[in-house]
Parts: C-alpha cells; structure tokens; sequence
C-alpha cells in the first residue's frame, strides 16, 4: 500500500452547492504531489448566477466561463482524473455536496467516490487554533499560496494529509483516517447520497 490519493478543490458562482464555477485537483502518488489540473465551469440554470461576494473571494466573474465546459461536459474529466483515488478536500462535505448537487440540477450521474477531509486530519494532528485551510496548511510546512484559488487549494489540502501521514507513520489513507480516528465518507452514485463507511 502507499499514500495514493487526489485533493479535490471547487468555487461556486453563489451560494447554491449546485453552482461549481472552477475545480482544482491534485494527484499524490507515494506521499508525493506528481499532477495537477484545474479549470473553470460554466454552472448549471437556474444556478448560474455569480454573486458579488463569491467574487470577491475567488475573482471569477460570469464572463470568465461563458466558453467555459458544462458541468455535465467536464464531468468525465474530473473523474478520471481522480480514478479510483480516495478524494481529499478540506471541508470534504462541502465539495462532495457540490458534486452531489451539481449532478443533480443537470441530470447527470452521481460518481461513486470515497472521501477523506482534511479538516478533521487538522484537528486530530496539529495544536493550532484555526484550521482554516491557510492555518493548517502553514503547519503542514506549506505556506504562502493564493487561498481560493482551486488548484493552490488542492495543493494546499494534499500537504496537509502528506504531512499528517508521515506524522502518523501512515502508508495509505485508510490507516491515516484509522490511526487518527476520523471518517472516510462515501459519496453513493446510485444513491446520490453521501455516508459514513467508517468511524
């Protein structure tokens, strides 16, 4: 086994998780950043709205995806990118309800992920006060990046389970998510629902 898993970021035009404007993603092959990607999406009616504070904080306006892919026309992209990799997020429920709800409002099919996130890796590893990604990127010794922008947030999150790994002498992010006592969840396809596999 090794630590083989992809980070998973996305910004959303408005408040609706349906409404995914931009993913960054970040592939870890043996504890180690080998690939990333990223790009803008064009979210789906009636959830295509981008509003002034969402731009505010990650700077994507409407005109930006007008030629932008489709949430339905990227989606095979985004999931073989990831594979059959364990999904990393920081606030994982949140991206995983972005995928959940963007596949909803275009009718597309749910992809069945299993998921870690990394707010709860934070708060079993380090002893800060905030762990806003920025803080606990700092104390996974990676600092610096452009928070909100989605590929400098995958990026971000994959440091911080590396770092946490080899502070729990982990292989994989099973037995990360096992010595740290925090869950993996499972985003269901056919279900379209996401659950807890393990406590």
């Amino acid at each position: 086994m090794s630590l083989d898993f992809t980070a998973i970021d996305f910004e959303t035009a408005n408040s609706s998780n349906a409404s995914a404007c931009a993913v960054g993603l970040a592939r870890v092959r043996d504890g180690e950043i080998v690939e990333t990607a990223g790009w803008l999406i064009r979210p789906p009616f009636p959830h295509d709205r981008f509003f002034e504070i969402n731009t505010r904080i990650h700077g994507i306006r409407e005109q930006d995806v007008v030629n932008a892919q489709t949430w339905a026309e990227q989606l095979p992209d985004l999931c073989a990118f990831i594979g059959d990799d364990v999904a990393i997020a920081h606030n994982a429920g949140f991206d995983m309800s972005v995928i959940r709800r963007a596949c909803e409002a275009t009718g597309t099919a749910c992809p069945d992920l299993t998921y870690a996130c990394t707010v709860q890796i934070s708060r079993r590893t380090y002893d800060i006060p905030s762990h806003r990604l920025p803080a606990a990127a700092a104390a996974a010794g990676y600092a610096g990046f452009v928070h909100h922008e989605a590929v400098a947030d995958a990026v971000a999150c994959a440091h911080i389970a590396i770092d946490a790994a080899r502070r729990a002498a982990a292989a994989d992010i099973t037995s990360l998510a096992e010595a740290l006592g925090v869950r993996l969840g499972r985003l269901d396809g056919f279900a379209a629902a996401a659950e807890t596999i393990f406590a």
